[in-house]
């Protein structure tokens, strides 16, 4: 069982204090230190050591810090080495040219999916929150119940429980045997659907990949505003999601 406590204060430390840069913007020391929860003097030591590796900057004119571009180019050059996004984004972009939709590339860590790769639409003026690197419970996502539905019930039943049911929006299933019987229709239909269930406005469909036999970790989606997607339309990109899988688990047999 993992450590519930950081082996590396200073480590936590530090990243804490580069998270809360990240979410917050520019931000003045006293603000930074209650943020983190460490005394002034503490604080200022971690920003300046972060400053010194180049991961934070202080702007001259009123002393308050902010994350630098250093941290996004080494998170490019992670995803410039990961071979499995290389390989699929030409499929993703393929796929959002011909819907003219937004679509997501994610791999499942535990209870939560994870965005690892976006192409945008611009074909339309909505643009979709989402980003790369930002999670989602599995629960609440078409493509955490694309994976869940390749599942065994017991393993289902233990991100279940690992995860914090929040009533996000009125459409936010947080009943577990509801849950289930929506992973039985995802199976019945090859495809699963957010019905606003994370984000009022939008749905999304979405399947799962078997890459190296492994359909548990992978998946795709097409985001779409909800104006726009009716039982006409999710079966128009149901079909669209089910080519572009096919094409993806070839390239990876072939490989």
């Amino acid at each position: 069982m993992a450590e519930d406590k950081n082996p590396i204060q200073v480590a936590g430390r530090l990243f804490g204090a580069l998270e809360y840069l990240a979410d917050h913007g520019q931000t003045g020391l006293t603000e930074l230190s209650e943020g983190i929860g460490l005394n002034k003097s503490t604080a200022h030591r971690v920003v300046a050591s972060l400053e010194y590796m180049g991961y934070v900057k202080q702007n001259p004119d009123n002393g308050r810090y902010e994350p630098t571009f250093k941290l996004a180019d080494l998170a490019n050059r992670i995803m410039d080495r990961v071979d499995i996004i290389q390989t699929i984004r030409p499929h993703l972009q393929k796929l959002s040219e011909t819907c003219q939709e937004t679509v997501h590339l994610v791999k499942r860590e535990n209870a939560e999916v994870v965005y690892i790769d976006k192409v945008e639409s611009y074909q339309n003026n909505v643009r979709m929150v989402s980003h790369v690197g930002s999670r989602i419970p599995f629960y609440r996502s078409a493509v955490g119940k694309a994976l869940a539905a390749n599942m065994p019930e017991e393993a289902v039943k233990k991100l279940w429980e690992k995860s914090r049911i929040e009533r996000m929006t009125p459409y936010t299933i947080t009943n577990y045997e509801d849950f289930l019987d929506g992973l039985e229709d995802v199976r019945r239909k090859g495809y699963a659907l957010d019905n606003e269930e994370n984000e009022t406005g939008v749905r999304c469909i979405a399947v799962a990949l078997d890459i190296s036999g492994d359909n548990q970790t992978y998946a795709f989606s097409i985001s779409v505003p909800v104006a726009r997607m009716d039982n006409d339309r999710i079966r128009e990109l149901s079909g669209y999601l089910a080519k572009a899988r096919e094409e993806i688990d070839a390239e990876f047999s072939r490989g």
